[in-house]
């Protein structure tokens, strides 16, 4: 599966959500009416465009958003930019502090912290459109493995994530991140 089919997908996703139907249901939905092998191929991109986020600046963007941010609640954003689409995604990779610009996070005061960026369940849609499709509970992982190794794909070695920063300094935050700061350190006098 190429990246533009990828997006494609999402984009369809996007499409039939609405009212009633959350985004990573209509994701599964639409993933369940394809191939398994279509799965593990789209399980294959979003690997590859989640893991292409895993960076600090990318961190710090969710940790200003949030209030702190963990492991699990950047697996999270980072979903939960994919599931902005294409256009998001690529302005969060170029330039994290561009979030800023986004509708959940420019009206920061009046909304809960994180809001749709932080969207756990897309990073399970692929695995239960392969249930759905299969019948298998558990044999998702197994099968993306399988598929991984059929095309001499080892794991990916750890990822550069850039230069590491501490997220609690305001001042460099500030530098680094000005957009959101201004958003989300207001009351803080660092």
């Amino acid at each position: 599966m190429d990246i533009s089919t990828f997006w494609h997908i999402i984009d369809t996703a996007q499409a039939s959500s609405g009212q009633g139907k959350p985004f990573d249901q209509a994701l599964t939905d639409h993933l369940a009416t394809c191939t398994q092998q279509d799965i593990l191929e789209y399980q294959e991109r979003f690997g590859e465009v989640h893991a292409a986020l895993y960076r600090w600046d990318v961190w710090a963007a969710a940790y200003l958003i949030a209030g702190g941010c963990s492991d699990d609640g950047f697996i999270d954003f980072r979903a939960g930019l994919i599931a902005q689409g294409r256009g998001w995604y690529q302005r969060a990779a170029v330039s994290p502090d561009s979030v800023a610009g986004h509708p959940a996070v420019a009206d920061a005061p009046n909304h809960s912290r994180g809001g749709p960026l932080f969207y756990e369940l897309v990073n399970y849609a692929a695995h239960e459109a392969f249930e759905r499709v299969t019948g298998d509970k558990d044999g998702f992982y197994d099968a993306c493995a399988r598929y991984r190794g059929s095309r001499g794909h080892s794991d990916p070695s750890p990822a550069d994530m850039g230069e590491d920063f501490d997220f609690d300094d305001a001042q460099q935050m500030r530098r680094r991140l000005p957009r959101l700061s201004a958003l989300y350190l207001r009351n803080s006098s660092a």
